[in-house]
């Protein structure tokens, strides 16, 4: 594919650097357009393959980066050498953007406390930022009005929102349906990270792509969420490429 995307599995991914990538998505906002950007990994394509509508609520999305050092094994297959944009490392910068430019931010997902701890972090280190909404992630489709209602009201140029795939995803795709200039960002744990209550991986896990691993050594637990999704999902890839 040519231009600033390389397909993956059906999936247009972005091989441009995330600076550019934050500056593209501030510049559509500024064109009054939505912008979703899907933070894809392994595993999110997985339930994807398996659940047409997240597929094509992450297709429709206008920026997909390459979040997850299986993605770029995945293009490394098809003999693609990309660079991977870690999700939370894309966020927080997006954050620090916001801040320089006064833009309105949401905050929504993760338990109340944690919230409280992200909000009240972020604010520590970035004194300006414009947090003007925020919602815990314990919430129902009966709920989900009163927050649309919100977010159409408050207008918040950016929203992170931290319900895990493929929740976040689905969640996302109803929000852009009600706002306009609005960039939304799914986020995973990254609340938990900068809560404090989950520590991130040392910066050695975090530059040879093996934060994962560090996760799964610390939280065991993760381990069936890795295996066989990883696995599964590179014999996709080399079984795709095989067919051409």
């Amino acid at each position: 594919m040519s231009g600033n995307k390389e397909n993956l599995l059906g999936f247009d991914i972005s091989t441009l650097p995330q600076e550019e990538l934050i500056e593209s998505a501030l510049s559509q906002i500024g064109e009054n357009k939505n912008v979703h950007i899907v933070t894809i990994n392994p595993e999110i394509m997985e339930m994807a393959a398996k659940n047409d509508d997240l597929s094509d609520i992450i297709k429709s999305a206008e920026i997909i980066i390459p979040d997850g050092i299986g993605i770029k094994i995945g293009f490394k297959i098809k003999g693609i050498d990309i660079q991977r944009t870690a999700g939370i490392e894309f966020a927080y910068k997006l954050l620090e953007k916001a801040q320089e430019k006064n833009l309105p931010v949401a905050l929504i997902g993760a338990k109340n406390d944690v919230l409280e701890l992200t909000s009240a972090n972020l604010k520590k280190k970035m004194p300006n930022l414009n947090i003007v909404y925020q919602r815990d992630g314990y919430f129902g489709e009966a709920d989900e009005e009163g927050i649309l209602e919100n977010i159409i009201a408050l207008k918040p140029s950016v929203v992170l929102v931290a319900l895990g795939a493929p929740k976040q995803e689905i969640f996302i795709s109803k929000l852009k349906n009600c706002c306009k200039g609005t960039i939304f960002v799914g986020v995973g744990g990254s609340f938990d990270v900068w809560s404090g209550r989950t520590r991130r991986a040392p910066v050695i896990f975090q530059k040879l792509g093996l934060e994962w691993f560090y996760r799964t050594v610390t939280q065991p637990s993760r381990l069936k969420r890795i295996f066989p999704t990883l696995p599964l999902f590179l014999f996709r890839v080399i079984i795709d490429e095989g067919k051409k």
